[in-house]
């Protein structure tokens, strides 16, 4: 095997582990974002609750 073939052995061999690299962030990207809809979702539910409360308590001070 020539110092060339070694060479070009070694360039496929980095351009492979680049795609993989490439793919995990990728990944990563979009779990992070899932995540982070699932924490607005649950943050806009908390929000839900708390006005739910205060129309609660509103109407209780109401009916007094």
């Amino acid at each position: 095997m020539g110092i060339a073939d070694q060479f070009k052995d070694k360039a496929q061999e980095l351009a492979d582990q680049a795609k993989q690299k490439a793919g995990q962030g990728k990944d990563e990207a979009q779990d992070r974002a899932s995540q982070a809809r699932d924490q607005e979702s649950g943050s806009s539910s908390g929000m839900k609750d708390r006005a739910r409360d205060a129309k609660d308590q509103a109407r209780e001070r109401f009916d007094r």
